[in-house]
């Protein structure tokens, strides 16, 4: 079966028109400041395929059903994860994203650093003022566990020497963070039963790892997804295949593929000698069949709500994640 994003969407459509319009008013500068304005005017030109605005209205409808609390948790989401973004181009030197020029390249660091604050900022303010504290705290942990897992994959891509664990651990700050934040702060937008909310947290977090591991599997090209073959392998990022392979090869073999990804300056037959090693070990079997685990457990954890158009939807979400061609 074929999984798209627009079947996904169906059950939430009209929340979702009507969300582009409520975020667009959140990103206004009150202070009328026409480089704040046009920056945003940018950002949502370019948006990308709105995956967790979609999580936050489905999450809702699962639980109970949207209001207009749902819409505040949507725009707080999208708000910090944006703000994430406009950080990340400048830690990353990245002059592109999504295939647009990112704010960094366009207007420069000094100008992408402030205008992730802003953004951040105006998160915050949405939050206080609509006097949404149990929203504030789920996005606002979101964002101090990326922070973390960003800083430890840094510690570990110095030394290469990153264990399983700790792979799960940089992933679950880095993707599953926003992604579990998404689906609790839906279900907190319509509920105060803190154990529908950890549910769906712990929901979220499952599928988030499920995506970062099939982006891993993208790295060493099983499929035709317009993402350069071994980029994560010439930055020196530590996906699970890489991991499991070294971890189940003879030491002087190990060493031997840290000798050639630490020394590695993009070259092509260095990036595909550790392809090769990879897919020879089991890393790629391994990953898939990692992946598929975190997919069932996530589907299990929805099980027990009731059926409905929405909780449809969000299974189909599931599937469309892991098995997604980009």
């Amino acid at each position: 079966m074929s999984y798209s994003l627009k079947r996904i969407r169906k059950p939430i459509e009209e929340d979702l028109i009507a969300f582009e319009s409520y975020f667009r008013d959140s990103m206004k500068s009150s202070s009328n400041v026409p480089l704040v304005d046009r920056i945003m005017y940018y950002i949502v030109k370019r948006k990308g395929k709105q995956i967790r605005p979609i999580v936050v209205f489905l999450s809702a409808n699962v639980v109970k059903g949207t209001d207009s609390s749902t819409f505040i948790a949507a725009s707080l989401v999208e708000l910090l994860h944006t703000a994430t973004l406009v950080h990340d181009d400048v830690v990353d030197e990245a002059n592109f994203r999504r295939g647009f020029f990112s704010i960094k390249a366009l207007w420069k660091n000094k100008i992408a650093v402030l205008v992730g604050d802003y953004l951040l900022s105006q998160g915050l303010l949405l939050a206080v003022r609509n006097k949404q504290y149990r929203l504030l705290e789920i996005v606002s942990d979101a964002v101090k566990e990326i922070s973390e897992g960003e800083l430890l994959q840094l510690e570990k891509a110095r030394k290469l020497d990153i264990k399983e664990g700790d792979y799960y651990k940089i992933i679950k700050g880095k993707t599953a963070s926003l992604i579990a934040a998404a689906c609790a702060a839906g279900a907190a937008s319509v509920t105060t039963d803190e154990k529908l909310i950890e549910r769906m947290r712990l929901f979220g977090e499952k599928i988030g790892i499920s995506f970062q591991i099939k982006d891993d599997l993208f790295d060493f090209g099983t499929d035709d997804v317009g993402k350069p073959l071994g980029i994560d392998i010439k930055e020196k990022k530590m996906t699970l295949p890489l991991i499991y392979a070294l971890n189940n090869a003879d030491s002087a073999t190990r060493r031997k593929i840290v000798k050639t990804i630490r020394r590695n300056k993009g070259e092509r037959k260095k990036i595909d000698q550790v392809v090769q090693f990879v897919k020879e070990h089991g890393g790629l079997t391994y990953a898939h069949e990692e992946m598929i685990k975190y997919r069932q457990e996530a589907l299990e954890l929805l099980a027990d709500f009731p059926d409905s158009p929405a909780k449809e939807a969000m299974q189909e979400l599931v599937q469309y994640i892991t098995e997604r061609k980009k």
